[in-house]
Order: structure tokens, then sequence, then C-alpha cells
């Protein structure tokens, strides 16, 4: 049977089909959303909470553990963490894969809705939640600066406006505003004053709450017209809340400005913010997990001028960084190297066939079959991302293979003397089932990843699709459009220049030599076996010597850092160790911005974020950058500046000061913070490592004040009383609420920075007994400094400590998790604390034990098509056997780069399994048909399909090579993630074909004296 005899008889039926092919193609690409890779996430949800003043314990046992309970409930949910600082808790839920995120928000409101009940009184909000991964890099910066107005100012426009526009951009999914907080009048009182006039802070802060009301005056109407009732009810000024009377003494009003000052600034004093060494409000913004990068920013920049209009024109607005200038630049150099391994394909095919005419025939299947893919990605929903065009570039080499079959063997007919046309017929016949084989064979390779969970599964199934469906389509271009060309474009035989027939001398003698050394092989077949049984040890060996790891460390123009003071660090005092790190590290000439902001809920951190230069201009990688930065913001005392470059793939809620975490989770909190710094010095001890920090703050300083309650009691003095009284003059107390028509802001009462600079001061401390005299605390309570934690982190239900890691250069993932639970050995922890990796960790290690089964999955499979599609139990193996050969060239390759053997690497050598099974068929097929049709023996058919076959084998190997040599050589953005890829595949091409084109005829013989002496048994 011959299928392309149908197309090559109506070539202008054929013709159109190519033609309809590529118009598809062609419309199709403008369509494709363009994304740094495959949109696969753990559907994140970060629940927020707030409560001013409250301590970090008090979050977490009053707001934090009431919310995990509720969220605990939750279906899918397959980590919950959370972490409570001075006045906030943040709980990251992570859902499985499967989960809508939509239903899952759903899930998370009545989880809120139900906890309500447990939560404290006083919270002033509802905690909120966000669809969006803390963990996630931001993909958009803007930096507000102003020669004329306070950050304050500046941070209500971001605030009141700018973010609350950002936010209801499609795809965004958080909008967060650092730098400083809301404005607000704060009332900062004197308590030595309030005690001589004999008023106590609750009085103050009660004339404080009345000052303001917003609440229905009605209306008043005759028969004719109605009025509203309106009022001053509210004062928006700090020259009328000082003007307001606190009490009567002795005849005189005591007003506010007797007592203290009320001065226009802001909610929290404890924030500031930074852009390139200017002080600034910085606008960051997040993504919604699964939304596209590309697609959000330029809808971000659509909307940005109408926002930029509506906030004062004092106000400068840049960009600060841009997480889509360095995708597109990854995203276009990856194009780039799709188009030089399509000139690299043909110019193999030219080199070999030396016809511009022949040549023409794959120049129009390689673009066609890879412009129709394009389709179906569309169909499918995917993008132009780095793992689409990455197996789109590499496909160059498998797409080229089928037209290279079916033109080889026509041209040999041409050179017999045949008509074209009926060359076409001949040739087309001889080759269709061995195209279909090698088709169907090298899809079945990608089965397993199609069916594979998790993660990794997901993020490779559209790399596995758009390699399948570029190779389908390569098929039915080759065994329709490609033999209907040779048979109306190709000429008669030609006569030949001097240069074609040196070059034919020369491949007669190439060939001449490989069939005398196959003689050789065949002769001493024992050794030619010995040297395949070696092969497959030497995989063994390899294996555990190859270092592993998970996701190439990738250069994308972005560095991220943690600040990490001293834990008893003031905000004052991190806030010029910010100043300094920001200029230090703007002076560096490979930086283009550099922005930071610090406060909130913990005064000795703070975090940066730094956009690099191109990387033509910068000529080093962030690696480097990091290295030479290092070295100089370590000269800063009382601080430690922890950065990473910024990567792709992020796995996991937490946020870290590095890339990996390891996770320790205790029944009791005493042994946690018992070996937890343990496990860090012992940690910090591991060459591989470097940057070994935990989340671990439970050294900050405390005022414990410890109140006798008898005589307490007996003043008329009760606990809540006590704590109302520190919260007037330590919390930064809300006390009335100022409402506008876009934005509420408050009256902030507190002591005078004098008062609460000191720690002394609390002895003298007044607080009102029931008989109205002013009791000083000293006279019923002692005091002491002690410590306490800054943060209480949660994994579960249960008090966690997170430690995280980067590796130093060189070092691969998979020694420094072994160094990890070796260290963790070590330390000797106790049986109540449990550990396990979070994020790219943990996704490191279930991608571990799922690689071998994934290699063992897709030789299976390979094996199940070809003993379908040769009916044959033995056939499959003789195919399969040229596969350790192309493994030990792909280790040893990576090995002689130092490269680690990670996913991508893990890919290129599923795809060898695909490349390599190629030349053995192509030598068995004809082996075959010899034997059946012509009568030939085993030794002389396996002898003359090597030699006749020998050149399209050689062809679609150098195909297949120069198709991956641009991956294995780029260096522009972008090019660690592919690199692998292409060593791989170049190393086990160079490999197996050096030794499969003799062990695969051995083999052959050998299996078929075993099938003869099978069958001699069978028949007695």
């Amino acid at each position: 049977m011959n299928i392309s005899e149908p197309f090559i008889r109506k070539p202008v039926a054929t013709t159109l089909l190519v033609v309809a092919i590529t118009l598809a193609g062609i419309a199709a690409y403008p369509l494709l959303p363009v994304s740094p890779l495959p949109q696969v996430e753990f559907p994140t949800i970060s629940v927020n909470a707030a409560l001013p003043g409250a301590s970090p314990e008090t979050m977490a046992s009053s707001v934090a553990t009431p919310l995990e309970r509720q969220f605990g409930r939750i279906a899918a949910v397959t980590e919950m963490s959370s972490s409570s600082t001075l006045g906030s808790t943040s709980v990251t839920l992570q859902f499985a894969l499967s989960r809508n995120i939509d239903a899952a928000a759903r899930d998370v409101q009545a989880a809120i809705n139900a906890a309500r009940g447990y939560l404290p009184t006083t919270l002033p909000n509802n905690p909120s939640y966000r669809k969006v991964n803390p963990a996630d890099s931001p993909i958009f910066m803007l930096a507000l600066t102003s020669p004329v107005l306070t950050r304050g100012q500046m941070y209500d426009a971001a605030s009141t406006i700018m973010a609350q526009k950002l936010a209801q951009v499609d795809g965004v999914g958080q909008v967060l505003v650092g730098g400083s907080s809301l404005p607000a009048v704060r009332v900062e009182l004197n308590p030595t004053v309030l005690n001589k006039f004999g008023i106590d802070l609750e009085q103050v802060r009660t004339v404080l709450s009345a000052a303001n009301a917003n609440t229905p005056k009605g209306h008043v109407s005759d028969a004719r017209r109605s009025w509203e009732v309106a009022a001053n009810d509210q004062i928006f000024a700090a020259s009328d809340y000082a003007s307001l009377v606190v009490a009567y003494k002795n005849g005189s009003a005591v007003r506010i400005a007797d007592v203290g000052e009320a001065r226009d600034s802001v909610e929290d004093l404890r924030n500031s913010g930074y852009a390139n060494g200017k002080p600034s409000v910085l606008v960051v913004i997040f993504r919604e997990p699964g939304a596209n990068i590309i697609d959000t920013v330029d809808r971000i920049r659509a909307v940005l001028p109408q926002i930029t209009a509506a906030i004062p024109q004092s106000i400068d607005v840049t960009v600060a960084m841009d997480q889509t200038v360095t995708i597109r630049a990854s995203v276009a150099d990856t194009q780039k190297t799709l188009i030089v391994s399509v000139l690299l394909v043909i110019l193999v095919v030219f080199c070999f066939l030396r016809s511009a005419r022949t040549t023409l025939i794959p120049s129009v299947a390689v673009p066609v079959s890879l412009v129709g893919t394009f389709a179906v990605m569309y169909l499918l929903g995917y993008s132009l991302d780095n793992l689409s065009l990455m197996a789109l570039t590499i496909s160059t080499g498998f797409v080229v293979d089928d037209a290279i079959v079916v033109i080889e063997n026509v041209t040999r007919y041409l050179e017999k003397g045949m008509r074209p046309f009926d060359a076409a017929l001949q040739g087309a016949r001889e080759v269709g089932s061995t195209v279909f084989t090698i088709s169907i064979s090298l899809v079945a390779v990608f089965i397993p990843l199609l069916l594979m969970g998790g993660l990794v599964g997901r993020l490779f199934r559209e790399f596995a699709v758009t390699l399948s469906v570029a190779i389908v389509v390569s098929m039915v271009i080759s065994l329709t459009a490609t033999p209907m060309m040779c048979a109306y474009l190709l000429k008669d035989a030609p006569s030949h220049g001097r240069i074609y027939r040196a070059s034919e001398r020369a491949f007669a003698w190439l060939v001449d030599t490989y069939g005398r050394t196959l003689a050789v092989a065949l002769h001493f077949r024992a050794v030619t076996l010995l040297v395949l049984l070696t092969t497959i040890g030497l995989n063994v060996y390899l294996v555990m010597r190859v270092p592993t790891g998970f996701f190439p460390q990738q250069d994308n123009g972005r560095i991220q850092g943690a600040l990490q003071g001293d834990q008893d660090m003031s905000f004052q005092a991190m806030d010029a160790r910010l100043r300094q790190m920001v200029e230090i590290i703007h002076d560096d000439p490979a930086i283009d911005t550099v922005n930071g902001f610090t406060g909130g809920g913990t005064s000795n951190t703070a975090r940066l974020f730094l956009s690099l230069k191109p990387l033509a201009e910068r000529k080093i990688s962030a690696d480097q950058i990091i290295a030479r930065l290092q070295p100089k913001l370590a000269r800063v005392p009382g601080v430690t500046m922890y950065l990473q470059a910024g990567q792709d793939l992020r796995v996991g809620g937490r946020q870290s000061n590095a890339q990996y975490q390891f996770v320790m989770r205790g029944d009791n909190l005493a042994d946690l913070t018992a070996f937890a710094p343990r496990m860090v010095a012992q940690l910090k001890r591991v060459p591989l490592v470097t940057d070994v920090s935990s989340d671990l703050q439970n050294h900050g300083l405390q005022s414990l004040i410890h109140y006798d309650r008898a005589t307490a009691a007996r003043f008329g003095i009760s606990p809540q009383l006590i704590d109302a009284t520190l919260y007037d003059l330590f919390g930064q107390r809300p006390v009335s609420t100022m409402y506008t028509a876009l934005n509420q802001y408050h009256v902030v009462m507190e002591a005078s920075p004098e008062f609460w600079q000191n720690p002394l001061f609390l002895r003298q401390t007044y607080v009102r007994a029931a008989g109205g005299e002013e009791v000083p605390m000293g006279a019923f309570a002692s005091f002491g400094p002690t410590t306490a934690p800054l943060t209480v982190t949660h994994a579960g239900l249960f008090p966690a400590v997170t430690i995280s890691f980067n590796l130093k250069p060189g070092a691969a993932l998979g020694d420094a998790v072994n160094a990890t639970v070796a260290a963790a050995a070590a330390v000797g922890l106790p049986a109540t604390i449990q550990t396990a990796f979070a994020g790219t960790a943990q996704a490191y290690q279930d991608s571990l034990g799922s690689e071998p089964m994934l290699i063992a999955a897709a030789l299976v499979t390979v094996y199940i098509i070809l003993a379908i599609l040769y009916e044959s139990y033995i056939h499959p193996i003789t195919i399969i056997s040229s596969l350790p050969a192309a493994s030990v060239g792909a280790l040893l390759a990576l090995l002689l780069t130092h490269h680690d053997l990670d996913i991508i690497a893990i890919i290129g050598i599923i795809l060898l399994i695909g490349i390599v099974k190629k030349n053995a068929i192509m030598m068995i097929d004809f082996a075959l048909a010899a034997e059946r049709t012509e009568g030939k023996s085993s030794h002389d058919a396996i002898v003359d399909a090597c030699l006749l076959r020998f050149r399209p084998i050689l062809m679609t190997t150098l195909a297949a090579l120069l198709g991956a040599l641009p991956l294995a050589l780029g260096t522009g953005t972008g090019a660690e993630l592919r690199r692998p890829l292409g060593i791989t595949i170049i190393g086990g091409l160079i490999a197996s074909q050096l030794l499969t084109l003799y062990t695969t005829p051995v083999v052959y013989l050998y299996f078929d004296r075993a099938e003869r002496w099978l069958d001699r048994v069978r028949g007695d």
C-alpha cells in the first residue's frame, strides 16, 4: 500500500493542503499569548488581618490560630503557613493543582466568616484575602517621588487612587503600597502635664473619639421644598484638634494644645522607602496565580496615563521595575534560536544532497510543520513561552527527519535512472511505513510525560504536546507534500560537476570505511556486545556521579534582596541602614534601579528589588553581580543582606531570605526554639550552601511589666485599664475616624516621642484609680527587660521555623538537600520536631522520585508501540538497545560542562529515546524487508541495510545535532533554561552515532539467532 500515491497524483489538492496548514498557523501566531513559562501554578490565597499594637504572640494566638482551625477544614489545602508580626497576621493557603482558585476563594471567605466569632472584638476590620502567592516576584513596580510633597501625601495618592484603580485591572492579584502610611492627625501627649492637670489618658481618648461623627441627621421639608440637614460634625486639620477642650480645671479650659501637640502627619511613623536613593513611595504589583504576565502588564501600562492624571502633578511616577522586559527578551532570543536551528538543519540537507532543488523540499516541509503547530497551540490555549518555543526549536531536527528519509530514498532511485514521478512513487512506497513508525514511536515517548501529574507534569505537558503536534504535522507533510514535490520539482539524474563528484567520492570512501569497520565489529560480535553491556553499566555509574538539580538557575535581570537587622534594632537605625544599602547597590555599574522599603510589622527587616541593565551591557550574570556586591554590603554593621536572582518558577507560598526552604515543625515551642538555632549553626558549616538564615526571631527586646494584681485591685485598677493606658501611650492608637469621599483617615493618639523612645518612662506612667487619683505604675508593678518574639510562624496549626539557604556557585541542589538531611541528623532533633523541605526544594524532592519512573515508563511505552508495529517481541528490544550509548553521552556532556541533571536535562534524555531509535528503525526496517522479499540471510540483510541507510542516518543525526546546537551555545536572556537540553541532546547524539552503528547490527544478529532457536524448540 502506498499512502503517498493519491497525493502525488493530485498536486493541486496537496498544495492547497499545505497552504491551508500554513495559513492556519500564520493566523494563530499573533493570537498566542507570550509568557516566561506555561501558566501552571498552585492556586494560592493569602489572608491578612490587622490589630494595631498587638504583639506577635497575641496575633498568633488570638488571630492566626482561629483562622487556621477554620481553614484546615477546606478541601484540597496542600500547605498552610502563617506569619504573625507586630499588629498583623498573614496566612497563606496553597491548594492542589486541580482546585479552581475561584471556588477555593469562596471557601476561604466562608471560613473567615465562621472564624469571626472567635476573633478579638477589637479587630478593626474583618480579615481579607487575596488570590496571590506572596512568594512570587512582583511583575511591575512604580516609584513615586516629589520635590514638594511628603511621603505621606504621596502614599495617600498611591493608596487612595492608584492602588484602587490598578487592583481593578484584569490579572492583578495584589497592589502593595510601601514606604509610608496614610495621612493622619497625630495627637502626641505629654503624660507629665496630663498628670499635673489630673487628666487621664482615657479621658483624652474619649474627647478625641467624640470629635468626629458621620451619622444620619435627616431632613426637613415644607409643602414645597425639602432640605437635607448637615453639620460640621467632622474636623480634618491638626489645628482644629489642638483647640479641642479636654477638661475644665479651676474654671479654665484645658485644651489638647495644653497637654500635648496635634500635628498633621501619618498613621505609622515606622515606614520608609527609597528609589535609587531618593525618598519614595513604592507601588508593587503582583499578579493573580495563572494570569498572563505580559497581558497583565500591557493592561497596566494602558491605564497608567489615566491614573497618573488623577493624582497631583507634582508627583513624579516612574517605572521602577517591569518583569516583562526580560520575558520579552528571553522569548525573542528563543525565537532567534528557532530560526537559526531551521537554517542549520536546511544547510545539513544541502550539504548531503548538494542540490538547490532537492534542498527546497525540506525548506518548505520544515517551516510548514512548525507554523502548522501554532494553530494547534492556539486551539489548546497554549502560549509562546520558553518551553513551547524550546520544543519547536528542538523539533527542527525531528521534523526534517521524515522529509530526509523520503527525499534520500527518492534521490537514490533518480540516480539509478528512474524518472522523478516513478522515483517518487517507488521511494515513498518503500519508506512510508518507516516514516510512520519513526513518528508514532517518537510521539509515544511523550505519553508518560503527558500523563504525569504534579507541577512538573503540568509544566512540561505543553512542551510534550507542542513537540508531538510538530512531529505529527511533519509526518503528514512528509507523506503527502514531500513526495509530491519530489515528483514535480526534481529532474532526471543530472550530470554533476567536479565538486559534486569529489564530494561523492569522499562520501563513498566514508561508506566504505564504515563497511570495513562494521565487518570487524560483526566478526568480533562478543567484544561488540561486551562494549554495549559496559555502556549499560557506565550509565549506572554516571547517574550516581552527575549532580542533580531541579530547574536551571536563571538570570532574568532581577535580583531580590532581604535585609535582616539585629533583633533589637529600632526602626530609625534600620532606616539608616536601608538608605546606606540602597546607595551602595545603586553605585554598582550593572544596576539599573534599586528600590526598597522597611517598616510595618517588623522594624528590623526590609525588602529590596533590583533591576539589572541588559545582559549585553552589563556583561556578567546576576550571580556574579551578587558575588561582587556581597563584600561591600557586608561592611555595613548590624545588618545582613540576602540577595537572590529572580526566577520564573517559584514554588510555595513562603517569603524567605533565600531560594530554598527547610521547615522544622514542633509539637511544643520550647524544643523548636532550642534546636532551630543549632540547626542553623550546623547548616552554616555545610560548604555547599550560603546565606543560611531562619525566620525564628525570638530575641527581640521586651520591657515586661509585672504588676501585682492584689495591689492594683486595692487602687481600683483593672488589667484592662492598664492595657488601655499602655496602648494609649505606646500603640499609635487610632482613636477617631475622618471620612472623606475617597478614603478614611484616622486620628492617632500616643505619647510624645521623647517618652516612647525610652523604656524607663514606663515607671513614670500614671493610671487613673477608681477614686480619681493618679497612681504611678511603679506603685503596683515591677519592670524588667526580657526577650520576646518579633515573628511567630506556624506550619499548619503548629509552631514552625523556616530555614532558608542559597546554593554556592557550582553547587548542586541534590547535594545540598542531602547535606541538609545529614546536618539535621547530626543535630539530633527530638521526636517532637518534624522536618521537611518546602517550596522549590520540596518540588525537587518530588520530581527526583518520579524521574526514574518517567524514563522507565517512556521505555516501556516505546517497546509496546514498536512491538505492535513490528508484531514482534524481539525487534523492539533491538531498537531500544541503541539507547544506553545516548544516555552515556548525555551524562558525560553534563559532567564536562558542569551542568546538573535537572528537569530540563531529563527531558533531553527522554528526547534522545525518540531521536536515537530512528537509526535502528531504519536499519531493521530494510533488513527485515530484505530477508522477507529477497530471501537474504540475516547477516547479509543487516549489512546491506546499514550501508544503504548510512547516508539518511548520518543526515538525520546531524540535523538533530545542529538543531540543538543553538540551544547549547545560546548566551542570550533566558539561555540558562535552554542550555541543558541542547547539551544532553548533542552529547547523546555523538555517543550514540559512534556506538549504535555497530552495536545495533550485532544485537540484531544475536536476537535473530535466539528467535530461530526458539522457533526450532517450539517446532520440536
